[in-house]
């Protein structure tokens, strides 16, 4: 079967046909004007929509119709198709016609679990009624913002409060403090000097092969670590093998509730993740770079385009790396979902095959990596494959970086030795449970990982060892919850996170998330009905976020029999 190759070039606007007229709304000469100063000095590509959308919602608020129209007639598409894109992310304020503006200033509160376990239900009632008159900020309850270890988290504007109190929040808004400070992260200078950028050093200059360079981070068993798992080195192999120019596409969008890895090592090392990057670049001959940023890492964003742009100015030999800004939406974690949101287009995943490796971003073979990922390949490589396999435990090779959250005394993240159980994890790291707290179970991967119980505190969090009990380490966001929590209503919970971000393509998980919603909300779980509907969800989803919907649910109804009244 012949396989359609796109140019690399992304697309640009297109021109309105030959002799025909302006349909549909017409944009006012404001707007027309405001959207023309907006993308002065901007190239007018396709892909570059959600960015464009960004600087009018920066700007304005919110996204009115009127401006809308001006951006769809100054990028030459159709009022449709920049309305689709605009609506499908969570970030973006639509206000049609008639309707009044949203409040200018958005305060959000995550209504996730160890958010939720940390009391902010109760601190966005309190936000309500304590700024009912206030007519310049609306509190908006959100999904997991990659902040948990400070739960309950809270963000006035741009500018994250860890452990948000009443107090704290009426003082952020007082003060109008509505920037996230820049993080201090280590200097490019300081990570030279402790040998940073050696390994690539080596590879640019024939010191070391790529082929040597693949086989090592083979044999040291580095895996994915957004989520599949699938083994590095071999994804380096196979997106080679196909015809240049090859794209390289980084997903920090870091969606699944509990994970806030990839922005811990980002707020303090960058240059090394930045150094794996270039070297996955060198080794598979990428032609272009595109790293995907989740919308929530204000200052994260930053910080990588001051780290680009210094790299940028002291080297010439850098292939073009280009930041995008994510708007909201989980499933844009998933690879061919990312892809899509690259292209300036709604996160809808793609239906496989082809697959990336083969027609990914613009058409082109691109390799798709998480952050953790490419963190750890120069790291390997400068040390030594035996330094990192002697890490792990039980049969398992290397470290894993755990986002640990919820019941625990000292949430945070932990680089443990692979094949470590969550007993371990959190006598020798995590500082045990948080006082007056007995464990009752723990989330092994997020929401989408499932549930287990206390009773199998001692199975090894690592890839294939939690998949026999129904579980999956994914991400290793690990939300542990104690007998003061109800699986039941974690497992809910999780279930409407998944209607909230299901992207509605494809009909098992749309109408699937929705229906288990309801059924998990009566008094008395329909079990038969509800198996039923998770195996059709598991087996018939387009992508990951509906197969998975269905962990926590059945991991409830196995392994927490006594909330429904089986024991």
């Amino acid at each position: 079967m012949s396989t359609v190759v796109i140019p690399i070039k992304p697309e640009t606007a297109r021109r309105p046909a030959r002799g025909g007229g302006l349909r549909g709304r017409q944009a006012s000469a404001a707007a027309v004007a405001a959207v023309e100063s907006l993308l002065a000095g901007l190239p007018r590509e396709r892909s570059l929509l959600i960015e464009y959308l960004h600087r009018i919602q920066d700007s304005q608020g919110h996204l009115s119709v009127d401006m809308l129209a001006a951006l769809a007639q100054a990028l030459h598409l159709s009022q449709a198709e920049v309305h689709e894109v605009a609506s499908f992310y969570h970030h973006f304020d639509i206000v049609r016609e008639g309707e009044a503006a949203p409040a200018p200033l958005t305060l959000r509160i995550c209504n996730s679990f160890s958010c939720s376990m940390a009391g902010s239900a109760g601190l966005s009632d309190t936000m309500r009624q304590l700024l009912s008159e206030q007519r310049e900020l609306r509190v908006v309850e959100v999904p997991c913002m990659g902040r948990c270890e400070g739960a309950p988290v809270a963000m006035l504007g741009q500018r994250p409060q860890p452990h948000a109190t009443p107090e704290s929040l009426q003082a952020l808004i007082a003060a109008g403090d509505t920037r996230e400070p820049l993080p201090v992260v280590q200097s490019l200078d300081d990570y030279l000097a402790e040998g940073g950028w050696r390994v690539l050093d080596e590879l640019i200059a024939g010191q070391r092969s790529a082929d040597a360079a693949i086989k090592a981070l083979s044999d040291a068993g580095l895996r994915g670590l957004g989520g599949a798992g699938f083994p590095l080195g071999r994804k380096w192999e196979i997106v080679r093998s196909h015809a240049a120019p090859r794209l390289l596409a980084v997903n920090i969008d870091e969606g699944e509730p509990g994970t806030f890895k990839d922005r811990y090592y980002l707020e303090r090392r960058p240059h090394q993740f930045l150094e794996g990057m270039l070297i996955a670049a060198h080794c598979v001959g990428i032609k272009a770079i595109y790293i995907y940023v989740r919308d929530e890492y204000h200052a994260l964003r930053q910080v990588l385009a001051d780290a680009v742009a210094e790299l940028q100015q002291r080297r010439q030999d850098l292939p073009p790396i280009h930041l995008r800004r994510g708007a909201g939406a989980y499933v844009c974690g998933e690879e061919s979902a990312m892809i899509e949101s690259l292209e300036g287009k709604r996160g809808w995943p793609r239906q496989r095959p082809p697959y990336l490796a083969e027609v990914g971003l613009f058409g082109r073979p691109t390799l798709e990596h998480n952050m953790e990922s490419l963190y750890w390949v120069p790291e390997i490589l400068a040390k030594g494959v035996d330094a990192f396999e002697a890490q792990g435990r039980r049969g398992r090779k290397g470290l894993r970086s755990f986002s640990v959250s919820g019941r625990v005394a000292r949430p945070g993240v932990y680089v443990a030795p692979a094949g470590i159980t969550l007993r371990e994890l959190l006598d020798a790291y995590a500082g045990g449970m948080a006082p007056g707290h007995e464990l009752y179970g723990y989330f092994p991967g997020g929401a989408s990982g499932g549930m287990l119980p206390a009773r199998l505190a001692d199975v090894p969090l690592d890839f294939d060892t939690l998949q026999p009990h129904g579980g999956f380490i994914g991400s290793a966001a690990i939300i542990v919850f104690s007998t003061a929590d109800s699986a039941r209503d974690l497992a809910l919970k999780a279930m409407e996170f998944f209607a909230h971000e299901s992207c509605g393509q494809c009909v098992p998980c749309r109408e699937g998330t929705q229906r288990a919603v309801e059924l998990m909300r009566a008094p008395r779980w329909d079990r038969a009905l509800l198996e039923e509907l998770g195996e059709v969800m598991a087996d018939a989803s387009i992508c990951g976020l509906g197969q998975a919907a269905p962990n926590p649910m059945r991991c409830a109804l196995q392994y927490f029999p006594q909330e429904f009244g089986d024991e």
